[in-house]
């Protein structure tokens, strides 16, 4: 039984081509700008069979052509490990492409497991700098940058996912550490930048929560176009989303 939170049909931001995704509940990052409050307490959600999830993917298969497929999200996936791989099992038997997006914070054999078995790993590498890492998500970045080590040296392809948060992860440091730590690695297929957003700010509203980045502004064109030249001089592929 796996808890989710929601589900996108005909998704086109996580990972390529058409997906379903499902945003499954539980987190142990607490990142300052969290689009998704809700998902983060591990007992929310809904109790789903895994038999409900592969019955909606093979009734989208038709539209998710050679290149989509199902994309677990959350909150963090690695939370659930364990239920998922079963599932993902069942997914790949019947030819639907898996992707795992994941902040690589959880590290534990079912983890490793699941890491084996997904097509490929969005991962969400919040901040290469341990101190700044601290700040922004109130937990260390060890495990995320062992499980990017992890994913090279098991041949496991990846992409990157960067946010560029102003005061928090856009300083030109903050990108080239980035690049140092993981500019050569060969099993990153690309990098995504995803601009920082207040989308979520009215969920914060809903749960009488402080949203905690309430002064900062989102990014400018300039900014996004600096960052994403830095991340060129480290990485083949970067793309702005």
């Amino acid at each position: 039984m796996l808890r989710v939170h929601s589900y996108e049909s005909m998704g086109t931001f996580d990972g390529p081509g058409l997906r379903l995704v499902v945003f499954l509940q539980g987190c142990n990052f607490r990142c300052l700008y969290c689009a998704n409050p809700d998902t983060i307490e591990a007992c929310g959600g809904t109790p789903t069979e895994a038999a409900e999830i592969l019955r909606m993917a093979r009734d989208q298969k038709p539209f998710f052509g050679r290149r989509g497929g199902v994309t677990f999200s959350g909150g963090e996936p690695t939370f659930q490990a364990a239920e998922l791989i079963p599932l993902v099992r069942a997914l790949r038997a019947e030819g639907i492409h898996v992707c795992l997006d994941s902040n690589g914070g959880v590290w534990n054999p079912a983890v490793e497991e699941l890491l084996g078995l997904a097509d490929l790993v969005l991962l969400d590498v919040k901040q290469a700098v341990p101190e700044r890492h601290r700040a922004l998500t109130g937990r260390d970045n060890t495990p995320t940058l062992r499980t990017a080590a992890w994913l090279e040296e098991h041949d496991r392809p990846f992409w990157l996912r960067y946010v560029l948060v102003p005061g928090y992860s856009d300083a030109e440091e903050d990108i080239r550490a980035l690049g140092e730590r993981l500019g050569g690695y060969r099993m990153i297929e690309r990098v995504e930048l995803l601009p920082y957003h207040t989308l979520g700010v009215h969920k914060y509203e809903a749960m009488g929560l402080e949203y905690p980045l309430r002064d900062v502004r989102e990014n400018t064109p300039e900014q996004l176009d600096r960052a994403a030249a830095l991340l060129r001089e480290y990485f083949r592929t970067v793309v702005v989303n």
